[in-house]
């Protein structure tokens, strides 16, 4: 199993800026892809952005030009940038890894951390 713990949530201005990170109990360098979800109650889970272990990136529309996803796996460990927020951003976010098998995708989900953008 691969543990995942989210910090870097809060609360924020409209129009400010907050940078998430996502730890992973083991190295990030053997984990195909790692994400950040989000989740509003009442609302289905939402992926906002994605990086694979050769660096390519994946955005959600509402968040382009925005949000930065990066990782650093000298310390095992995701970051989102997010730049410009809105208080429709307010939500849950979540950490994901899927590790690829010969045989099929396991995925893993952290804890979450709230951010909370005012208007």
């Amino acid at each position: 199993q691969v543990q995942l713990v989210e910090s870097g949530g809060g609360l924020v201005q409209a129009g400010g800026s907050l940078r998430l990170s996502c730890a992973a109990s083991r190295s990030i360098a053997g984990i195909n892809t790692m994400g950040w979800y989000r989740q509003v109650p009442g609302k289905q889970r939402e992926l906002v952005a994605a990086i694979t272990n050769t660096g390519r990136t994946t955005y959600a529309d509402a968040v382009k030009g925005r949000f930065t996803i990066s990782r650093d796996n000298a310390k095992n460990t995701v970051y989102l940038q997010m730049d410009s927020l809105r208080s429709e951003d307010t939500s849950v976010y979540l950490c994901n890894a899927d590790v690829v098998f010969p045989i099929g995708t396991r995925s893993y989900w952290g804890q979450g951390t709230q951010v909370t953008v005012s208007s």
